[in-house]
């Protein structure tokens, strides 16, 4: 506790993206945590405003939790300025960051190492307005976002489809629908911590149904083939391994198993900073292999450094 207090953490958390809420949530609770362990801490709301950051990293921390999600967040832009800064900051650093933060670059690399993915193309929304690139069912989501922001399955023989949802000229990733199952796989330091099952009520683990309370249930260990699930941790720690992260990642997938046992499994997409609300999946994974909150956090910020 004592040595705790000599260092000086600032939590960035908030920002601009659509993700501001859950980032605020994460922020407030890292923060909360690392007060309770002694080491002196300042929470920092981030606005779309570059001296108001540079601000409030001087006098320099000796850390900076990187509490941020989504675009502006962990896609590389802050870790760019902590470099030059020469501040030590948690989670990966700026290549892996944007790397996974673009959906499709990230899959294209990742394929290359033997990662199953979905079959899939990248269009923009008017392309999609005038034809499907692929038969539906499919999945039509950013390349950059995160939360299942934008997300929308297209199934066969749709008669609607929200275009609005998407900017003009926004890139998406466009994807074969894989029925069966959602599962998802921390990665902490360079070891998977278990398999999630997802099992939301509502159509498919969107928005809401990530972080609202009672909207999801969660299986931790996922109740699946043992050689599934193996092969899962073994995807997830290859996915970390590949595009250079460090610290927790979060990698997320679908398992077809609707002809039975051991089914098809396919990852979807890994993140660099995943969730740390009271509903997240990284610190439900922490807990059953007997990490505490505040020891996944504290253990975060000890392995902080910059490029």
């Amino acid at each position: 506790m004592r040595q705790n207090k000599d260092k000086h953490i600032v939590v960035l958390k908030g920002g601009w993206s659509a993700e501001r809420k859950v980032s605020l949530d994460s922020g407030k609770a890292c923060a909360n945590a690392l007060k309770k362990i002694g080491y002196r801490v300042t929470e920092v709301d981030i606005k779309r405003d570059l001296a108001q950051l540079l601000d409030a990293l001087n006098p320099k921390p000796d850390i900076v939790f990187n509490a941020l999600h989504g675009r502006y967040g962990e896609d590389g832009s802050i870790p760019a300025i902590l470099n030059i800064l020469e501040i030590p900051y948690t989670h990966s650093g700026l290549l892996p960051s944007a790397l996974a933060m673009d959906k499709f670059q990230a899959k294209q690399l990742l394929l290359s190492a033997g990662i199953p993915f979905p079959t899939g193309t990248i269009a923009d929304r008017e392309t999609l307005a005038c034809r499907l690139p692929i038969d539906p069912p499919i999945v039509v989501k950013p390349i950059n976002e995160g939360s299942s922001v934008g997300v929308q399955i297209i199934r066969e023989n749709a008669s609607f489809v929200d275009f609005e949802q998407w900017q003009e000229g926004q890139k998406l990733l466009v994807e074969e629908f894989i029925p069966g199952r959602e599962l998802t796989v921390a990665v902490m330091g360079n070891k998977a911590l278990g398999v999630t099952e997802l099992q939301p009520k509502s159509d498919f683990y969107d928005f809401e149904a990530k972080y609202t309370d009672g909207k999801t249930v969660h299986k931790c260990p996922a109740l699946i083939d043992g050689n599934v699930s193996a092969a899962a941790m073994k995807y997830a720690e290859l996915a970390h391994k590949v595009l250079g992260c460090r610290g927790i990642s979060r990698s997320d997938f679908r398992y077809n198993d609707t002809a039975g046992e051991p089914g098809k499994l396919f990852m979807l997409e890994v993140n660099t900073q995943p969730g740390m609300t009271s509903l997240s999946l990284v610190p439900e994974q922490a807990a059953m292999a007997g990490i505490s909150f505040a020891g996944l956090v504290d253990w975060m910020v000890k392995q902080a450094r910059f490029d």
